[in-house]
């Protein structure tokens, strides 16, 4: 007789998880409250879904800062190209974009998530959507699911796969941490990551809305005194967007999943022209001043800048926006170079959990089997995707650490050998 799975989330790692489960020869129940599976996939990339990155197994890991190394056999079964296989294999087109991210053709979430739903169909997984489990019970030899409103269910196994904190009105409220802990599970600290940035200084909400390309940005977890001595924990070139509390943007999402621990105090540096040393952008600016030496310094620098940001730069730089060009002194030249080369900022806190994409924090990997995603402490109870105390940067690759696991955690709760999937 086959066996049970009741898989606890219907999305992305419960898709691919019950999919696999089914795949190979379990009765497999896909349970979720909302009315439609892939509720959160559906936000995803904006709307379109980054699906995966095509970078190689060690690219992929330096972008998983926070216990990647637990993720190196999940990776090693299932991949970038096995889930880009999946998706074409159902009939949506993928594109690969800049920075190595792949969408679907469409650009439309809705094409992955029909994709992905039909795999688990075709598999023969079942979906029991609609229903809001309201508890677990373990028994000697399964679970007994408890659905509101519905009788209950059994289960030889449960694949836990209801994400993490973060977007609540999809239906990720934490309750899965909630049945991990009543089996006697450490979730640890829960806090918002890939989030936008609160910064103690007011100048960034004169420039909302303002968006900066083919900058540079730096983040440092604390202040230091000894600046040349401290290291980065984070270095990009990309895009960033200032708003009304702070900055945002890809570049800042990706910063916060370095400083998510403890963001307060954290510095920033934002370089304006990475592609110049201070020696070439100092020529540089000499050229235009020159040029211009008969005007107002805000008015020689728009070759330079964006409009809006000129005189917030020579504010920062401690120079007046109205000072003629022919009147600055080397100084003041130099330090209008140098704000350019690195404006601060001060990071005061995170924005609230709701606005994060996703959430670090979650069931402590110690008391998980990396090479089965089974808990270490209760036989037959699999975890998958956010549930995960593993989290990395955007791009593409915390869907993929949700297709990862939840492949792992299919075929493992099927608990045969493990076969290759036509898909």
């Amino acid at each position: 007789m086959s066996k049970t799975v009741g898989v606890i989330g219907a999305g992305a790692s419960g898709l691919i998880a019950g999919a696999f489960a089914a795949a190979n020869g379990c009765q497999v129940d896909i349970i979720d409250g909302n009315e439609k599976a892939g509720k959160k996939l559906f936000l995803t990339g904006k709307g379109r879904c980054n699906i995966t990155n095509s970078s190689d197994l060690d690219e992929f890991l330096r972008q998983v800062p926070h216990n990647g190394r637990f993720l190196y056999g999940a990776f090693g079964r299932f991949f970038n190209n096995d889930i880009i296989k999946i998706i074409n294999a159902y009939g949506v087109p993928t594109k690969l974009e800049r920075g190595g991210r792949y969408f679907p053709e469409s650009d439309k979430s809705s094409d992955v998530i029909k994709a992905l739903t039909s795999f688990c169909a075709r598999k023969g997984a079942r979906f029991v959507l609609g229903s809001l489990v309201t508890g677990i019970d373990r028994l000697d030899n399964g679970f007994i699911v408890h659905i509101r409103g519905q009788q209950s269910r059994r289960y030889d196994r449960i694949i836990l796969a209801t994400g993490g904190m973060s977007y609540s009105s999809t239906g990720s409220t934490g309750d899965g941490f909630r049945f991990a802990r009543e089996f006697g599970h450490t979730v640890t600290e829960l806090v918002p990551s890939l989030i936008p940035l609160v910064t103690v200084e007011s100048w960034p909400c004169e420039l909302m809305g303002l968006s900066l390309k083919n900058v540079t940005l730096k983040a440092y977890k604390e202040q230091s005194a000894n600046a040349k001595k401290r290291k980065p924990v984070y270095e990009e070139l990309g895009e960033l967007l200032f708003t009304h509390f702070g900055v945002s943007g890809p570049l800042v999402l990706s910063a916060s999943s370095f400083i998510a621990d403890k963001p307060e105090g954290s510095e920033l540096e934002i370089d304006l022209k990475p592609a110049l040393s201070h020696e070439v952008l100092d020529a540089r600016v000499l050229r235009d001043f020159d040029k211009y030496k008969h005007k107002q310094v805000r008015n020689a620098m728009t070759l330079l800048l964006p409009q809006r940001l000129i005189e917030t730069v020579l504010m920062l730089a401690g120079v007046e926006p109205e000072t003629m060009v022919d009147c600055l002194t080397r100084e003041q030249r130099l330090s209008i170079v140098g704000t350019m080369k690195c404006l601060k900022l001060t990071v005061k806190r995170t924005r609230p959990m709701d606005e994060a994409i996703i959430t670090r924090g979650g069931i402590s990997i110690k008391e998980v089997n990396p090479s089965t995603m089974e808990s270490k402490l209760v036989h037959g109870l699999f975890f998958a995707g956010e549930m995960l105390d593993v989290d990395a940067c955007t791009g593409g690759y915390n869907l993929q650490i949700a297709w990862s696991t939840g492949a792992v955690a299919g075929e493992a709760a099927a608990n045969e050998t493990q076969k290759e999937i036509d898909y």
